[in-house]
């Protein structure tokens, strides 16, 4: 399906579970290229009831290939301050329905490939996060999550894309003890890595599985797996902004 063909009367169905929040399903109704009916629904709160069918009105006449931007700021304009949304928001919505039609995506909408650890340099580790990030965002290659292996006679340190090896690594130290230093292609701070001390993963995914979330939102919702696994061994950890799992004794993630 593309977003240019007709959908004469065509029906979608879309759902998204908001990080620590509810459920938004949306069931749309397609015609020549407009929603020409819709029903938002879930287990979220809504203060007056009668909010929902100003919701539904909005989205009502828009273009089935919408951006989240265009169809978040509809479902805003529809309701004033008066309105409690609770558990949900208008960005939700417009996740709820990029989904029903396609443009969104979640983790159930794709053939995930599972990376085995594998014992390779740490140069050609961080080489592949590149790689296989380019590879999967042109299509070339299935979204994957790869775990990584670290060499027992390769400790390193990785630092982020925009740190100062300067700044963040003693240069002495680096040498007298045989440190490798790499610099990844993803953000964030310095780590010291060594066989057996560390778990580290990689998850390589389509834009669409974070279609118009901000940079700060998408962390936690690519991170939820994680939180939930952590739970089920219970282990009491708790998520801090921008990216980091925690616990009462410490950062552990």
């Amino acid at each position: 399906m593309t977003a240019t063909q007709g959908f004469p009367g065509k029906q979608f169905h879309g759902e998204f579970k908001v990080p620590g929040g509810k459920l938004v399903i949306a069931d749309l109704n397609v015609t020549d290229g407009v929603i020409s009916q819709a029903n938002i629904n879930g287990d979220f709160f809504l203060e007056p009831d009668e909010a929902l069918a100003d919701i539904n009105e909005a989205l009502v006449g828009l273009k089935y290939d919408a951006s989240h931007k265009v169809i978040a700021g509809a479902v805003e304009a529809a309701v004033d301050d008066s309105v409690v949304m609770f558990g949900f928001d208008a960005h939700a919505i417009a996740t709820a329905v990029r989904r029903a039609t396609g443009f969104a995506t979640s983790w159930q909408d794709h053939d995930w490939e599972i990376i085995l650890p594998t014992e390779i340099p740490i140069f050609t580790q961080v080489a592949l996060d590149q790689i296989l990030t380019e590879d999967v965002a042109a299509g070339r290659a299935k979204p994957a999550m790869r775990l990584w292996r670290w060499p027992l006679s390769d400790p390193s340190v990785v630092i982020g894309s925009f740190q100062s090896y300067s700044n963040e690594v003693d240069a002495d130290a680096v040498a007298k003890h045989n440190i490798k230093v790499v610099r990844r292609v993803s953000g964030g701070g310095a780590m010291f890595m060594e066989a057996d001390n560390a778990v580290t993963y990689s998850l390589y995914t389509p834009t669409s599985m974070v279609d118009g979330m901000s940079f700060t939102d998408s962390y936690p919702f690519l991170d939820a797996w994680v939180m939930d696994a952590l739970a089920r061994m219970q282990v009491k950890a708790f998520y801090e902004p921008l990216n980091d799992i925690a616990t009462p004794e410490g950062k552990i993630g």
